[in-house]
């Protein structure tokens, strides 16, 4: 068979037959009498492995010793091909997500164009100083909110970390839904910042984000959404924040949350917690009150507080003069205060070999209004634990005395 039939039947041109020829690739078997190649059924077959093996990556030099040195094994090839091709593909999926996010700020034309390169650019900086200057300045242009995003997912600069959220929750466009993919994620550094920053996000989408958090797999994440859905007034919170009271994780931030949702209005105390109606035997009979209380844009600064003995923390919520429990005797204690008592002298009956989470959970029930907290405090004063009765006595002594 003459090369231009070959080159028909195999679709390699003429010209790199002639080329693998002087390779020493392939080799016609013979000529004819005019002097023209002549391919051999071997020769044909020779060719398809050469056009085989190219297109796995292989350089000529390799397709050679591939086919010539009995010696010569694929599995390194093979495995320094599977890393080419994957940092190959890493650099060609960079460059598409630059292009996509230059398209969603649709520039109007070129100056725009490297306005969003050069804020891409910066933001991929190995200086954080640099990173945390161009998510300042984006705050006063248009910025692809996709780009921001997917900076505070990956950001581990607590500072850098911050200006991002801040720049998430002013933008234009929510973040939300971007935001959602990040909780999905495998890796759990990037599940948590996503729940971070949702937590600095102050619409409706966010909120509703967060409460499907609540059930997440990932304990941070959980603990992350039930802070900041206690500091919108979000009764589904509640379970999470009183296990992360007897657990002693975030304890202070939880016991602040809950503090925050007994002592709001008593204009409805939400849908029933996970655990259930009140079962306390301190607990008053109350009406069901399914209406949701009205969440504040965002989350309020943590009220300052003061030391007790017995633990290192704070009493929380107390006003200057004031003590703890005050606003349950002033006004109507709500059924959702009595909810929140109750899930904690639950959680006290559970911990009866846990002296440090009953301290942790007397310090919570000081900022809960109401007899059912008082009761749990006369009880807890005479605690086994002396670290325990002591720090009921005096956290009892000033609900009693306010």
């Amino acid at each position: 068979m003459l090369i231009g039939e070959v080159a028909r039947r195999s679709g390699v041109s003429a010209r790199m037959l002639r080329h693998y020829e002087s390779l020493g690739l392939v080799r016609p078997s013979d000529r004819n009498g005019s002097g023209y190649r002549e391919y051999a059924p071997e020769d044909i077959r020779r060719v398809f492995h050469i056009e085989s093996l190219r297109s796995l990556g292989l350089s000529l030099r390799d397709v050679g010793r591939a086919l010539d040195d009995p010696g010569f094994t694929p599995s390194e090839l093979v495995a320094d091909l599977i890393r080419q091709t994957r940092e190959r593909i890493a650099a060609e999926t960079e460059l598409l997500d630059r292009l996509s996010r230059i398209d969603a700020a649709g520039p109007a034309g070129w100056e725009d164009v490297l306005r969003t390169t050069a804020l891409l650019q910066a933001l991929g900086s190995k200086s954080a100083g640099r990173r945390q200057s161009a998510v300042l300045s984006s705050a006063a242009e248009e910025t692809p909110v996709g780009a921001l995003v997917e900076a505070a997912l990956n950001e581990r600069e607590p500072n850098v970390a911050g200006a991002l959220r801040w720049a998430l929750a002013r933008a234009d466009e929510s973040p939300s839904a971007l935001l959602a993919q990040g909780l999905g994620s495998s890796a759990a550094e990037v599940r948590r910042r996503a729940a971070r920053t949702l937590a600095a996000i102050p619409d409706e989408e966010a909120t509703g984000l967060l409460r499907n958090a609540l059930a997440h797999r990932d304990q941070v994440v959980r603990r992350v959404a039930a802070l900041a859905l206690g500091g919108r007034g979000a009764p589904e919170a509640i379970p999470v924040l009183l296990d992360m009271v007897v657990q002693g994780r975030n304890d202070v931030d939880a016991a602040d949350a809950l503090s925050a949702l007994a002592n709001r209005p008593a204009s409805g105390a939400g849908p029933e917690p996970a655990d259930g109606p009140p079962s306390s035997p301190y607990a008053p009979a109350t009406p069901d009150a399914p209406a949701r209380a009205a969440r504040p844009a965002r989350p309020p600064a943590p009220t300052p507080g003061r030391a007790v003995p017995g633990r290192a923390g704070t009493v929380r919520g107390a006003p200057d003069g004031g003590s703890p429990g005050s606003a349950g005797r002033s006004e109507a204690v709500s059924p959702l205060a009595d909810r929140i008592a109750t899930g904690l002298v639950q959680r006290i009956a559970r911990s009866a070999k846990d002296p440090l989470a009953r301290r942790r959970l007397a310090q919570a029930l000081a900022d809960i209004p109401g007899p059912v907290a008082a009761q749990a405090l006369t009880d807890l004063a005479r605690d086994e634990d002396p670290g325990v009765a002591l720090t009921a006595a005096y956290l009892l002594g000033r609900h009693t005395r306010g």
